[in-house]
């Protein structure tokens, strides 16, 4: 779908604030003055003076009903009142046609008036032009035959198709000023516009089989999966298999611009037959869909774009990286891939858990905060809060290094066995327990969102630190608990989650001298829950707006 029915409305709309329609005009029904009236007005789908909505009964006069044709002039005169006085077509239309009813009771004896007028909808949200006549009338659908079948299926037979018909009647003498459609850069979600038309991201719409009339969103990063019909015999000519089909039409920087941006190949990575796949050393060379013994080789299994934009929406560079594969004859269909994904100039790519909200499954994201700077991250998102991996030997001294990320959602625990001996000295023990459960480097911060900015160090939660100990000479940690309470946060329709508060709680015991010779196991545990402290969700009003009233001193002079 393309955003044109929607711009084309907010130019009509301003159009009507430019020139608004002509004024109430009354005619007689025979009047034909308007014969040949701007084509724009639409033409009616039903004659409003043969319309008579109270004409209830057949063949006879209905009491005051002013438009039923049974009545005579001889029944006009004995009616009071007309139960209908107007009669419109179509309420929607900026400019109605409608039949006035009345009684002209000083007349003798009493007689009926009929007017046709244009009326003005005082709506500013009309329909000024009914450039598609197709939608004002039912259409008796094509019945399939011998003879239309395969033109039927060749228009309707894909995964979807347009609704649009061939042409559009427009109205040829209100011309949008060329202006009016232009934009000096792109907004969040805007399709990104090409020469010909939209960057296409194919997608499932109806089934799982691809559609290429999904265009791609500014800002909106996207991965999608769909499968597509292909034959090896075909294979060079189904263009949606390749390279060129998505690289050979040039982005324009801003929308309806001149400034073009070519979407240059990044990488080219070809696929095995068994799924081994290749990173070749030169990208300059495009490679084709072609068949060879029964195959059908550098087929685009993948596409992976990349944009670079400035800060103020304009797009300077854009990218493909390519997975090419090949395509046996058994196979009737393949699965494709694509991805797009959008980085501000002079700014690293930084992987969110969420936008705004976490989502579950995703990484919780950390860092820490020197002093007087903003929160600094790894740059993998998998090893910014971790807990300690299970393995399958259990020994915690050789899972030293064995880290699994923390995920947004997941109540996880692991752990691992601790051998101690008699020659086993207190403090070296307790450091290395302690790095065993916290990691080289345990994070002092938690982004509350999963799109919190790192320079908004408001948006972070700091990691609150407990130690739960005995009064003894020598204690070694022997579990660590992370608790992470969340909240819904925003709209009742789509509430984001948000972290709150996080603590990290440090368990030691005793470690008991043991007799010399003899050995001792102790469990070393990790841990993380999830706690949702969300309040029972209410709906909230603005409150009504307070009217300050402050009159002039002298107000009620000379009275007081």
């Amino acid at each position: 779908m393309t955003a044109a029915p929607e711009l084309g409305a907010f130019f009509v709309f301003i159009l009507l604030l430019l020139f608004p329609p002509p004024p109430l005009r009354a005619e007689e029904p025979g009047d034909t003055r308007d014969a040949a009236r701007v084509r724009s007005a639409p033409a009616p789908v039903m004659d409003v003076a043969r319309l008579c909505v109270c004409d209830l009964l057949v063949a006879q006069c209905d009491v005051n009903c002013c438009c039923d044709p049974d009545c005579s002039a001889e029944d006009f005169s004995l009616f009071t009142t007309c139960s209908v006085p107007v009669v419109i077509g179509d309420r929607q239309l900026c400019s109605q046609k409608a039949a006035v009813y009345s009684l002209d009771v000083e007349a003798n004896p009493p007689e009926r008036i009929f007017k046709l007028i244009d009326q003005v909808n005082p709506s500013i949200f009309c329909i000024h032009a009914t450039n598609y006549k197709q939608a004002l009338y039912l259409k008796t659908p094509e019945i399939p035959t011998p003879e239309n079948f395969d033109q039927l299926l060749e228009k309707y037979g894909g995964a979807s198709f347009r609704a649009e018909p061939d042409s559009w009647d427009l109205d040829t003498d209100v011309q949008n000023p060329p202006e009016a459609n232009e934009t000096s850069r792109y907004e969040y979600g805007a399709p990104v516009q090409t020469e010909d038309a939209f960057l296409r991201l194919p997608s499932p719409v109806v089934s799982s089989w691809c559609s290429d009339a999904n265009p791609a969103g500014f800002l909106v990063n996207q991965a999608t999966k769909c499968i597509r019909s292909v034959s090896v015999e075909k294979c060079d000519s189904i263009q949606a298999l390749s390279m060129l089909f998505y690289i050979n039409s040039s982005i324009l920087a801003v929308p309806k611009s001149s400034q073009m941006v070519n979407i240059t190949v990044q990488s080219i990575v070809v696929q095995s037959v068994n799924g081994m796949r290749t990173l070749l050393s030169s990208s300059d060379v495009l490679r084709l869909p072609m068949v060879l013994d029964e195959l059908c080789i550098n087929a685009v299994l993948g596409v992976k774009y990349h944009i670079t934009h400035t800060d103020m929406g304009e797009i300077i560079e854009a990218a493909a990286a390519f997975v090419l594969g090949a395509i046996s004859k058994e196979e009737l269909s393949i699965e494709q891939s694509f991805e797009i994904s959008f980085t501000q100039e002079n700014t690293q790519p930084v992987a969110l858990s969420g936008n705004p909200g976490y989502v579950v499954g995703l990484p919780v994201r950390a860092g820490f905060q020197p002093q007087g700077s903003g929160i600094i991250q790894s740059s993998n998102k998998h090893s910014q809060l971790t807990i300690l991996h299970s393995t399958s030997t259990q020994d915690c001294l050789a899972a030293q290094g064995a880290r699994a990320p923390v995920l947004f959602g997941y109540n996880m625990i692991s752990g691992c066995k601790l051998r101690i001996t008699a020659a086993m000295k207190c403090q070296p023990l307790a450091q290395t327990l302690l790095d065993v459960l916290k990691g080289q480097s345990f994070p002092e911060y938690v982004a509350s969102f999963g799109n919190s900015q790192a320079q908004d160090v408001l948006d972070w939660v700091p990691i609150t630190q407990l130690h739960i100990s005995e009064q003894s000479s020598c204690q070694i940690p022997v579990s660590l608990g992370i608790e992470v309470k969340w909240t819904k946060y925003g709209s009742l329709v789509n509430p984001q989650a948000r972290i709150v508060n996080v603590t990290a709680t440090i368990t030691t015991t005793t470690l008991k001298q043991l007799p010399s010779g003899r050995e001792r196991i102790i469990p070393i545990t990790s841990s993380v829950v999830f706690t949702d402290i969300s309040a029972p969700a209410e709906p909230s009003y603005k409150a009504w707006p307070t009217i300050n009233i402050k009159l002039p001193f002298d107000f009620f002079y000379p009275f007081v």
